[in-house]
């Protein structure tokens, strides 16, 4: 059964993957699965991003037309 990953923890993740690489602590064998693992977890940031700025932009839409019937 397939874990659903926050925003939170994806954001953990990718900041300790920066921490190892910054750090020049990753070995040549390991970096291209970290590289790889950070752009998924971007990929995966950048989604939820978009997808709760369009539902806030959603919600704000309909308070105003509650106002606007007002």
């Amino acid at each position: 059964m397939e874990q659903i990953m926050t925003y939170e923890e994806a954001f953990r993740e990718l900041a300790m993957i920066a921490k190892d690489i910054e750090s020049e602590n990753v070995s040549i064998d390991v970096l291209a699965e970290k590289v790889k693992r950070a752009s998924e977890l971007i990929a995966f940031c950048q989604t939820k991003l978009r997808s709760t700025e369009s539902e806030v932009n959603n919600i704000i839409s309909q308070m105003r037309e509650r106002d606007d019937q007002s």
